[in-house]
């Protein structure tokens, strides 16, 4: 199934939109308290509050394409992190402890972080510009 190919690097960019609004809803219920949910108004202090910050901040930067490598290995790890403390000391199966999408997530981010943001960022409108001055 190849019709597909041609799309690839802008789907690519999809993916890093998409994963990046996800997890952004994250960070801006523990920090901003929208939406309101069981996660929000999480002390700053704390671990999920720490995480609320990581997860607003580069979250949007993922999003827009901005430091896309460098916030896709910090939310990479974040995951993992959140993962390994949360949800398997619940049990070893991620889909018993509630871990899926968490894991998920450290995937995803961790292929970002190799393969780039796609067309469609802001990192790769500042690389022509740089491209184009320097010709």
């Amino acid at each position: 199934m190849t019709f597909l190919t041609p799309y690839a690097p802008r789907l690519l960019s999809v993916m890093r939109i998409m994963s990046g609004l996800l997890l952004l809803q994250h960070g801006t219920t523990k920090v901003l308290d929208f939406p309101a949910s069981s996660m929000s108004a999480v002390p700053l202090t704390t671990p999920g509050g720490i995480a609320g910050i990581i997860e607003l901040v580069f979250g949007i930067l993922l999003t827009v394409g901005l430091f896309s490598r460098f916030s896709a290995f910090i939310l990479s790890g974040l995951t993992a992190v959140a993962y390994f403390m949360v949800h398997a000391p619940q049990g070893f199966f991620p889909l018993l402890n509630g871990g899926e999408l968490a894991a998920l997530y450290c995937f995803v981010f961790l292929y970002l972080a190799a393969a780039g943001p796609g067309p469609w960022a802001l990192d790769a409108t500042l690389n022509a510009r740089k491209t184009a001055k320097s010709a």
